[in-house]
């Protein structure tokens, strides 16, 4: 059994960031754990990965192309798509090494995990590379300060969860940036009522269609945030291990028994 962690979430929300701190945090309790970029528009990142995109194509390549003449965007579906025809690669990269513990470090474009189907794609061949996969869906925590960034955050995460079809967990990064107003007015969205929060909204043009999804994520328990803060040892900590339990990560390793004397019958004699 290999085991394995995709990364995802806007541009900007800290995933490169998130990618590095839980490296550091495995080696800390002498795991091994390794990074694959698959951001072909990334620039730099605090890690050596094991695999990079960036030795296939990379954003750059899809934009100077005068054939293809691609935007930012654009250029970055069209190297996930060439990934995808060229799955190949990656796994000659990846290899065949039982129990290794890969996080994937993926772009920041939300279509690709809402709707489109090259995620799909890799997570199909990761499985049958034998890898247990759990999602990370990371999003800025200053993002979700109010009911109607909530509800866009949350309805983003919820999409990427439907599409993609594997266990999921959403964290709030850069919780060391808010203030402690920030994040006290925060704690209400770690465990929503999202009838109370949406209620507090005063644009009411679109209230009946609020108030259903406000009770469809409610009915369900279908969307939650964990707080994810890089100053915070404790808080590392528990996401690794939310995420480790999810993936069954170790579980499969020999339970260390402790052997005990027996007890001397006679000195339980008063």
């Amino acid at each position: 059994m290999r085991y394995g962690q995709l990364v995802i979430g806007p541009a900007g929300s800290g995933k490169s960031t998130y990618c590095s701190i839980m490296q550091k945090q495995a080696a800390d309790e002498r795991q091994t754990v390794d990074i694959v970029n698959l951001d072909p528009a990334a620039e730099h990142f605090d890690y050596q990965p094991i695999v990079d995109i960036r030795e296939l194509i990379t954003v750059d390549d899809a934009m100077e192309d005068e054939e293809l003449k691609f935007g930012p965007n654009g250029g970055l579906v069209f190297c996930m798509e060439f990934l995808i025809e060229n799955l190949s690669w990656l796994h000659d990269e990846l290899g065949d090494t039982d129990d290794d513990y890969i996080i994937f470090d993926c772009p920041g474009q939300l279509e690709l995990y809402t709707h489109m189907t090259m995620m799909r794609q890799l997570i199909t061949m990761l499985q049958n590379l034998n890898f247990r996969l759990c999602v990370v869906f990371v999003i800025d925590s200053q993002f979700l300060i109010d009911a109607s960034k909530f509800l866009s955050g949350t309805m983003a995460a919820l999409t990427a969860m439907i599409n993609l079809e594997l266990p999921h967990v959403n964290l709030l990064s850069k919780m060391d940036l808010l203030s402690k107003a920030a994040r006290k007015q925060l704690d209400r969205y770690l465990e929503p009522d999202p009838s109370n929060l949406l209620s507090e909204e005063d644009n009411d043009e679109y209230e009946k269609l609020t108030q259903a999804l406000g009770r469809v994520i409610e009915d369900y328990s279908l969307v939650r945030f964990l707080p994810f803060n890089i100053r915070d040892e404790e808080s590392i900590a528990d996401v690794k291990l939310t995420i480790d339990n999810i993936i069954q990560y170790g579980e499969e390793e020999d339970v260390r028994m402790r052997d005990f004397d027996e007890p001397d019958p006679d000195e339980n004699e008063t």
